[in-house]
């Protein structure tokens, strides 16, 4: 069985329910819409180039710096400083290093000499000095000797080359301003190893000729810089960053679509600064030439300060893929639900016809409540709302306290029906009296009864009295004779419901259709959604009296369903 019900919903399918609104005004407004959400995809689309595969660009950089300077260099004098001299190797990749001021120290020897004062380190004696003692910002080791400094001061020995560095700010203006004027070639290799494609910035159509004689400012292709004119592209003033140097990114931007119909593949250059400004004070680098002088070796020391020159590349190539254009295509069908949502949320305001609005709702929504299983709908004769309880396990559902209560929603053309035909067969229909009363079983009624005629029920759902509080049944008004008991009345609604079928119906046909009538009198032609009608316990004796079951056997009660209407339930009561 359980095998069966798994096929059966394996072969199922399931789809949206549409509903079309016939308006020249949504209708505009919904093509309007759908054109400018295209468009919007279409701009992306192409704009983007999101119809492509794209690939990530692998690179690599050599430089070359030219120029030469004459600069006048305290205790050196006039010298000419060219590429070796100003543009030491950097340790960095991808970065080179042009030097724009110095700091000289001559004739340093190795021995023994007092060490420059600093943090107030001076000493008075040798005591205050330590032998063998190096601190982080000394130049050698003490000797433990308190030596003089000049005139008036005197600071601890040292074993370093002597004379110590004494300047440490380095000279304004800077020594090599001149550099602004070098110029530096970049080389720079690329590859997408996707697409097999290799390029380089030096393009195939710059010769040597080409390469002599371009300039950026003319040719933004150019692959040689003046170092000035990359300063001032990266917002900074050459002479004022040379003097204790600084930190410039040249930034190379590949964007390359390899498409054949839009073949473009070039380099964009852009420059930035790295550094702080606020705190410029960058890592200088330290070299010494050494020579001999009467057989004793001899350096200079030079403190440089300068430029550092970082290039970074970056960028991307793009070429046709079907498989990325159909998931963009898939992706952005999502967008017209803004179409639903907005035309939705226009028809719910006062933006448009209330009415319409109204009615749209209807159509489109259908509101579910939420109702736990086993809800049963109950109708007492004496309240004028229908009440739904939990089915009970132990205790009589009469003295069962309701979840929610409901009203009854009449069907008034059923109704009228009804009781125009009951009208015609029988004009005087007496209301409720207090015979039934006098009628009763002698058998004593089970406490949960209030009408005096209900006998005790098999199970706590069946135990329920027509009545809330004390009073005459209901099955003895005039009434429920005529509307659930009258064999014409209840073989014309089988005839209703089933014109082709035998005139002359049996008792348990009878004996259904009379319970699904009461329904349809008490619950209304729609009882609430999802919760079982029950049938009085007097009620249902009063059926079984008038359409007794062959054998004395009944079926108990048994869901007959909230959805059937007019009388043609089935509840084996």
């Amino acid at each position: 069985m359980s095998s069966c019900w798994c096929v059966r919903c394996l072969c199922q399918y399931e789809t949206t329910k549409l509903v079309r609104i016939q308006s020249l005004r949504l209708g505009s407004l919904k093509w309007a819409l759908n054109g400018t959400i295209l468009l919007f995809i279409c701009v992306l689309l192409l704009w983007n180039r999101r119809y492509q595969q794209f690939e990530l660009v692998v690179s690599s950089v050599t430089t070359k710096v030219k120029g030469v300077s004459q600069v006048s260099v305290p205790g050196l004098g006039a010298v000419a400083w060219d590429t070796v001299d100003y543009s030491a190797p950097s340790q960095e990749k991808n970065s080179f290093f042009v030097m724009t001021n110095v700091i000289v120290t001559r004739n340093q020897r190795q021995g023994t000499c007092a060490e420059e004062p600093f943090r107030g380190r001076e000493c008075k004696s040798d005591r205050d000095c330590e032998k063998g003692l190096w601190e982080k910002q000394s130049h050698g080791v003490q000797t433990g000797a308190c030596v003089r400094f000049g005139l008036l001061k005197k600071t601890c020995e040292v074993s370093a080359w002597c004379p110590v560095e004494t300047k440490a700010s380095p000279p304004r203006p800077a020594l090599l301003a001149a550099a602004e004027n070098f110029t530096v070639l970049i080389k720079n290799n690329i590859r997408f190893p996707a697409f097999n494609y290799i390029r380089r910035n030096i393009l195939p159509w710059m010769n040597d000729a080409y390469l002599k004689r371009c300039e950026r400012r003319l040719d933004p292709l150019c692959p040689i810089f003046r170092l000035g004119d990359m300063v001032k592209e990266a917002g900074e003033d050459f002479r004022q960053l040379s003097v204790e140097g600084g930190v410039i990114g040249v930034q190379i931007k590949w964007d390359c679509n390899l498409d054949h119909f839009s073949h473009r593949c070039l380099p964009v250059y852009s420059f930035r600064r790295l550094d702080e400004k606020e705190s410029n004070k960058t890592l200088y680098p330290e070299f010494a030439r050494y020579h001999l002088v009467n057989g004793s070796e001899e350096r200079t020391l030079y403190k440089a300060f300068g430029i550092r020159f970082d290039v970074m590349v970056f960028g991307q190539a793009g070429r046709f893929s079907l498989i990325q254009l159909l998931l963009y295509i898939g992706s952005t069908l999502s967008y017209y639900a803004l179409t639903t949502i907005f035309l939705d949320w226009l028809i719910d305001t006062s933006c448009y016809s209330s009415e319409a609005g109204h009615r749209y709702s209807e159509r489109k929504v259908e509101a579910v409540q939420d109702t736990p299983r086993g809800v049963l709908c109950v109708s007492f004769v004496d309240e004028s709302v229908l009440r739904l309880v939990k089915r009970p396990q132990k205790k009589s559902l009469q003295n069962t306290k309701p979840v929610s209560v409901q009203s009854k929603k009449e069907d008034l053309g059923h109704l009228k029906s009804v009781v125009s035909l009951l009208l015609q067969s029988d004009p005087e229909i007496q209301p409720l009296s207090d015979k039934a009363c006098s009628d009763s079983s002698p058998v004593a009624p089970p406490p949960w009864c209030k009408c005096s005629l209900c006998s005790s029920a098999p199970s706590p759902v069946e135990s329920l009295c027509c009545r809330l509080s004390p009073g005459p049944c209901l099955s003895s008004s005039s009434l429920f004779e005529r509307l659930v008991l009258d064999r014409a009345l209840l073989e014309a609604a089988l005839q209703y419901s089933d014109p082709l079928g035998a005139p002359r119906r049996t008792d348990r046909q009878l004996r259904r259709c009379a319970l699904g009538q009461y329904v349809s009198w008490r619950m209304g032609s729609t009882p609430p959604p999802h919760a079982e009608p029950v049938v009085p316990r007097c009620c249902v004796n009063r059926i079984r009296q008038r359409f007794p079951s062959e054998d004395g056997r009944y079926g108990g009660f048994r869901p007959m369903g909230a959805q059937q209407g007019r009388g043609l339930g089935d509840n084996s009561q």
